[in-house]
């Protein structure tokens, strides 16, 4: 069987099997939902847990209470961005030997001639105070994540071992919104990966559906070697 054809096989398996969870109420009650902003009282999107959590929490509601959101989701993946460019400036992000008010200095001077906001300057001053500026794209990662669920966006990833034929992505993406519900807008990313040796591996919110040969190749090897009771 062609690689195209055990992907296009193994699409309806996982239909069925993302299906089967749409009547546990968790499974959606779980992911992004739109938040209204609320002068009086505002709250993060979903609860996420974790140090980078933390901050990337932090970091939402003084953005968001500044009305300045999109214009801090800019900056910090700009900041990401230019650590992934320069090898200087992601030595300067990770190394602890330098003394926080000289770090402090650095990042308030760079964000001066970046024109960041106060909210990403003061947010990444504390980074810097608090030793975690090496976590920055963690960081980054997770204020995504928030982001996406205030515009009523999630982010699926889909793992094969070669691309999804257009059709296939489609209903796999289609699957997803069904589950997921109306308000939702799914973002299906695609990552080629040849050590899962076929099917496919889906990853949205907290949950990983795994049909990948590779790991029934495994669960059978388990399921060999158990004794036999005769």
């Amino acid at each position: 069987m062609s690689m195209a054809n055990r992907i296009r096989s193994t699409i309806p398996v996982a239909r069925n099997v993302l299906i089967s969870h749409r009547s546990n109420p968790s499974s959606s009650k779980s992911f992004a939902t739109k938040a209204p902003v609320k002068t009086e009282k505002i709250k993060v999107p979903v609860a996420m847990y974790g140090g980078c959590a933390n901050y990337a929490s932090a970091l939402y509601l003084a953005a968001t209470k500044a009305k300045q959101l999109n214009k801090v989701e800019s900056e910090l993946l700009d900041l990401v961005e230019a650590t992934k460019k320069s090898p200087t400036f992601f030595q300067f992000t990770k190394d602890l030997s330098v003394p926080s008010d000289i770090r402090s200095k650095a990042l308030k001077d760079i964000c001066d001639q970046a024109k960041f906001s106060d909210v990403m300057k003061n947010f990444l001053v504390v980074l810097a105070e608090n030793g975690r500026l090496r976590h920055v794209d963690s960081i980054a990662k997770r204020f995504s994540e928030l982001t996406m669920a205030h515009r009523g966006e999630l982010q699926a990833t889909a793992t094969t071992v070669i691309p999804l034929p257009p059709a296939e992505e489609k209903e796999l993406k289609e699957t997803l919104q069904e589950i997921l519900g109306q308000g939702i807008t799914v973002k299906l990313e695609q990552k080629i990966d040849p050590n899962i040796l076929g099917g496919i591996i889906v990853e949205f919110g907290q949950k990983v559906f795994d049909m990948s040969i590779r790991t029934r190749a495994r669960q059978m090897e388990r399921f060999l070697r158990e004794p036999v009771n005769i």
